[in-house]
């Protein structure tokens, strides 16, 4: 499989693949939610089940058959996030994208114990693909929306769907940076860079598969040979990494909010952990945000 290094490759390849992701849309009632699934339609990449959808919002639906969407009725929010979930729970959907609701009601159905699609054991995480002016590849990084403060099993999980992810967009061997703000391990300031060590060496034990893992790293030298250079730094990343881990949700969540402010960038966000990927976008997200965050759940 060749690499896909842009949206635009991205929704090319669903495109000539032919295969539909079925995909629960939980209160599609708003005019992003609405473009995102209607131009994946359109697109060829998944067909629709919408719950708690209103009939204003079925009139921009009208003109796809029963064969590509189908309506669920709900009573309110909360009902229509529990019967999505149990799509996904019977193995009716592949995929769960919020609409017009509230995050806490989509996650308290997501996150119930007893009907719940996140099994005992998983991690919930938040994962990122960016597309960045003067990059020439996508930057894929965790997480900057949901683990606070990532324990060494919480990152350990999170590795887990960076590679993953990274394999499904072709890429064979991702390089991996472990981030710090120095390449320094610090037990006592940082402790998190021991357990980036001890990661690296149950990577090369082989315990993830085929990828390159290195840390603890900054950000240039994750990401520009000629810093990791002027460092005199020996990194098998090469200052090429193909997706970064931070140490916390506050380095994350700052890098989304500066390359998307400052850099222009374009961005899909998913959850991974739960049975599905769940495309959870925030308040703030474009239209055309929505819509590459449901290619990334798709692919």
């Amino acid at each position: 499989m060749k690499t896909i290094r842009n949206f635009d490759e991205l929704v090319a390849h669903l495109a000539d693949r032919k295969e539909r992701r079925r995909v629960a849309v939980v209160c599609p009632n708003d005019e992003s939610t609405q473009y995102a699934v209607t131009r994946a339609l359109d697109e060829g990449f998944v067909d629709a089940i919408l719950v708690g959808c209103t009939d204003e919002a079925r009139g921009v639906f009208a003109k796809y058959g029963a064969d590509r969407v189908e309506y669920v009725d709900a009573a309110d929010a909360d009902d229509a996030a529990r019967k999505a979930v149990a799509l996904v729970r019977e193995g009716r959907a592949d995929v769960l994208q919020k609409g017009l609701l509230n995050t806490d009601n989509l996650l308290h159905a997501v996150l119930n114990k007893e009907t719940g699609i996140l099994p005992k054991g998983r991690v919930l995480t938040h994962l990122t693909c960016a597309q960045i002016a003067g990059h020439d590849r996508f930057l894929f990084f965790t997480d900057a929306a949901v683990i606070p403060h990532p324990t060494a099993e919480q990152r350990v999980e999170q590795l887990k769907y960076v590679v993953e992810t990274c394999h499904a967009m072709g890429i064979e061997e991702p390089r991996v940076g472990l981030i710090n703000c120095t390449e320094k391990v610090n037990e006592k300031y940082f402790p998190h860079t021991v357990e980036y060590r001890e990661l690296v060496g149950r990577v090369a034990q082989g315990e993830f598969g085929r990828c390159i893992v290195d840390g603890p790293l900054d950000l240039k030298t994750c990401l520009s040979p000629e810093a990791l250079h002027k460092k005199g730094i020996a990194s098998p990343l090469e200052g090429r990494s193909d997706a970064v881990i931070f140490p916390d949700i506050q380095s994350g969540n700052v890098f989304y909010k500066t390359i998307t402010l400052f850099c222009g960038a374009s961005c899909a966000g998913i959850l991974r952990g739960p049975l599905c990927p769940v495309v959870l976008p925030s308040r703030g997200d474009s239209k055309l945000s929505k819509f590459y965050s449901l290619a990334l759940a798709a692919i």
